[in-house]
């Protein structure tokens, strides 16, 4: 019963025999389809695949196959535009067809109708399926914005007969989330040409681009009155089944039920079956009810091994035909399963669901549905109680069957004696009971916050405050954009040194880069492009593993916001994710903003918040963090918050969530504002920023013309298809490194303090970022640069040359280079050329 011709007799004969309908097209298109007939007012006849895993078992390879080879042919046919697809199955028939496609496309972002409604979980959209026997559809993303955007969405369906389900749907999200192009995906396309102008029609009318994509084409010519014939047949035929006995809660008669005998290491829960944990991962969704993306399908990957095996093991020995039977909806993890067994037991492995359409079983090899179990609904839907049903099990010959269920239908009717477990008892010697734990997404997160609690204004964003995209990054800030803040560096280094102000209080002198500064910073980009891409993308991968699937990144302005928009840009690029991205203001000795995080806490789950910044030095802000959460907690704010900063590049070994731990150039430390949405380090000054506001900085808008703020984001992303496949073994390793911080680089800094008689630790700028840092804003007295150091600081020996600061170069240097502060400073520093520095 695997294929559509058994025995030369296609599995539609039956049904054009007695009512005249007419399959018309290639072999393709038959040896795909075949013809039973159901109780349906709106359409009696029912095309049977044979490929799709519903009511017909089949091979798991095969089934998976057939919507990967889909994904594919619209891979081909976007280009370019895949990577910002998003894929829409219909339910119940095609959940699994529209994963597979989703695969095949790539790892495109997926989401599947739904008819279980679930609580808490707003509707995004909703459609009616006019020849259906159950025609509501529900749309209830996680995410609301899983269907908002441009890029193209692809609808994938088992079947497309008249194209008004499209139509419906395409209606309905066109008008609340607009975009360009439409791709639709069958198995079968089965319009007439009537039909066939209606998409043209409508493409036109709403001005997308509507595609099709199909595995086989054809038509089905029906006689008049076909309708009318194909429901007396039904009616004649069941009455007559009962007559003779044969419509039993089985659907068949003279079957003895048989118990499986106790297997060895699993446990016998029940007289009709085993239950097998599978060990399925935790928070990993059990389908695309609620949106399933690409980290969600490397979470199943890997876990698909282990819980394969466990399967495998409650198969008995000697079986030689097996089936894994998906439940309604629920029919991509069954697949997945099932393909999983198929690679582990000699047996043959088929699989197929339940469902809710009733079809009339003839038990002749001219129809496609041979036999039927009945049994009742076990999942307390929404339409309430009812019959389901699972066809072409009975008599087929299968030795065990895998029963997979989620843990919302395992009920007392699914264990019932009627029940579906007890029903397939009745014709299988061995049943097995696998549960998936139904994904319900978290409540929107409601904040406790004070009933006095000051309203807090949104972030600022790009264009009026930053060069970059407003979708990018959401600043946490005031603006001080018209207050005077900047001082020569000299008189800012007297007063930080002397106790008189803090660093914070002011601003230096923005450094305008000379031109051959800027060449070679450009020239920066261009070798180590590739080497950051990476960096961003293990980090990236670290994080959603680790610490959030859904992570809100918030950088510390302004070195980390460059960072944090390209670990946003990477998750939507690897993962189709468009994660929350805000800049906070941390002030060394002063703390972080709180008031950010109240307005986070207010807006986020602080479960979720990970913070990220561009590199660690001796670890002074990573401390600065943990103290500053523990003292926000302390005093009553929102818990949650985890301080441990994520880094692009952790060579102080600081922390355990990094790119890599090389400290190497990164170009977004060579500049200043031009590289960092043109906005100032943050300012923290008593009369300008009051106990309910927000730190402050500014937004240079006058160096708009040297901003390469956006054009380091494009070259750093443009290479991250090149590293793709590094990232993901990197990651690998590193999830299984010990990442203990060991804090080498704090204790690197105390010896070269005492070393060069410098007992301020804060006045030792370890690692390049912090070293091109203290050129650009400091007055430094010399530069320690690690014996055989190359093109990695060009950068730093072109700035020493400019400020006339000697480099020395010494060995046994944990970091690239060191920059020093003398802490004996005075106002008459000079530059090479004997006149006063000022930057």
């Amino acid at each position: 019963m695997s294929n559509a011709v058994n025995n030369g007799v296609w599995s539609g004969t039956w049904v054009a025999e007695r009512l005249g309908v007419e399959l018309v097209g290639d072999d393709t298109l038959t040896g795909m389809l075949g013809l039973a007939l159901r109780r349906n007012p709106k359409r009696a006849h029912l095309l049977v695949s044979h490929v799709l895993g519903k009511h017909v078992p089949q091979s798991p390879t095969v089934v998976h196959g057939h919507g990967l080879a889909l994904g594919h042919r619209v891979r081909a046919l976007l280009g370019a535009e895949a990577a910002d697809a998003v894929v829409l199955g219909y339910a119940e028939t095609a959940t699994g067809l529209g994963h597979s496609v989703a695969d095949g496309l790539g790892g495109a972002p997926y989401l599947h109708s739904t008819r279980r409604p679930v609580a808490g979980v707003a509707t995004a959209g909703g459609f009616e399926e006019s020849h259906s026997h159950a025609t509501s559809h529900l749309l209830l993303p996680e995410d609301p914005a899983l269907l908002v955007g441009d890029g193209p969405l692809v609808l994938v369906d088992d079947e497309f007969s008249t194209g008004n389900t499209v139509l419906n749907t395409v209606r309905d999200l066109h008008a609340r989330y607009p975009r360009r192009r439409y791709v639709v995906v069958a198995l079968v396309d089965m319009r007439s040409a009537a039909d066939a102008g209606r998409l043209e029609d409508f493409a036109r009318e709403i001005g997308a681009r509507v595609d099709l994509v199909a595995a086989a084409s054809g038509t089905v010519r029906l006689p008049d009155g076909v309708l009318e014939k194909g429901q007396e047949l039904v009616a004649r035929h069941e009455a007559e089944s009962a007559a003779e006995g044969r419509t039993s809660a089985a659907g068949t008669s003279g079957l003895v039920a048989q118990f499986p005998a106790p297997l060895e290491g699993v446990a016998v829960t029940h007289p009709h079956h085993v239950r097998v944990d599978l060990g399925w991962p935790q928070g990993l969704p059990d389908g695309g009810r609620h949106g399933f993306t690409q980290a969600h399908r490397e979470a199943l990957d890997a876990a698909l091994p282990g819980m394969g095996a466990r399967l495998a093991e409650a198969i008995p020995e000697g079986a030689s035909r097996v089936l894994v039977l998906g439940f309604e909806e629920l029919m991509y993890a069954p697949l997945r399963l099932a393909r999983e067994l198929e690679h582990l037991v000699p047996a043959e492995v088929r699989y197929s669901t339940t469902t809710r359409s009733p079809v009339l079983a003839v038990d002749d090899p001219g129809y496609a549905i041979r036999s039927r179990i009945v049994f009742p609904a076990h999942d307390d839907p929404a339409d309430g109680p009812g019959e389901r049903y699972a066809y072409n099990v009975a008599g087929a010959g299968f030795d065990a069957v895998v029963a997979v269920v989620d843990s919302v239908a395992d009920t007392a009717a699914l264990h019932a004696p009627d029940g579906l477990l007890a029903t397939l008892a009745a014709h299988i010697p061995h049943v097995v009971l696998a549960v998936v734990p139904s994904y319900v997404p978290a409540p929107l997160y409601v904040p406790d916050l004070p009933e006095e609690s000051p309203m807090l204004p949104e972030p600022l964003r790009g264009p009026a405050f930053s060069s970059y995209p407003p979708e990018e990054v959401g600043w946490l800030l005031q603006d001080l954009s018209d207050v005077t803040l900047e001082a020569p560096t000299e008189e800012r280094e007297e007063a930080i040194q002397s106790g008189g102000a803090h660093y914070a209080e002011s601003l230096p002198v923005e450094y305008q880069p000379s031109e051959q500064y800027q060449r070679l910073f450009h020239a920066a980009l261009e070798t180590s492009a590739a080497r950051i891409a990476q960096a961003v993308g293990v980090v990236t991968e670290t994080v959603i593993a680790e610490r959030s699937p859904r992570p809100v990144l918030v950088s510390l302005a302004r070195a980390g916001t460059p960072v944090g928009v390209l670990m946003r840009r990477w998750a939507r690029y690897r993962h189709g994710l468009d994660l929350p991205h805000y800049a906070v203001s941390i002030v060394r000795g002063r703390g972080i903003d709180a008031n950010a995080l109240r307005w986070l806490a207010a807006h986020h789950d602080p479960r979720d918040v990970v913070f990220v910044d561009g590199w660690t030095g001796k670890g002074a802000i990573t401390r600065e963090l943990a103290a500053a959460i523990e003292e926000f907690e302390a005093a009553g704010g929102a818990a949650g918050f985890d301080p441990e900063i994520a880094v692009l590049a952790d060579p102080g070994s600081c922390v355990r969530t990094y790119g890599t731990r090389e400290d190497f150039l990164i170009p977004s430390a060579c500049l200043n504002s031009t590289v960092s949405g043109l906005i100032s380090r943050t300012v923290l000054r008593a009369d300008l920023v009051g106990p309910d506001d927000f730190h402050g900085a500014k937004f240079y808008r006058e160096l708009a013309g040297a901003d390469v703020s956006v054009a380091f984001l494009d070259a750093v992303a443009a290479r991250f298809d090149e590293v793709a496949d590094a990232v993901a073994g990197a990651v690998k390793e590193l999830l299984a490194a010990d990442r203990t911080p060991t804090w080498e680089g704090w204790a690197a800094v105390e010896r070269i303090s005492e070393e060069y008689g410098i007992h301020d630790v804060n006045l030792v700028k370890p690692g390049v970022g912090e070293t091109t840092r203290v050129l650009l804003r400091r007055v430094p007295w010399k530069i320690l640069a690690r014996a055989g150091a190359g093109a990695d600081l060009d950068h730093v020996r072109l700035l020493a040359e400019q400020r006339g600061v000697p480099v020395e170069e010494v060995g046994e240097l944990p970091y690239t280079c060191v920059g020093l502060i003398h802490p004996q400073y005075t106002r008459g520093a000079t530059g090479a050329d004997g006149r006063a520095v000022s930057v």
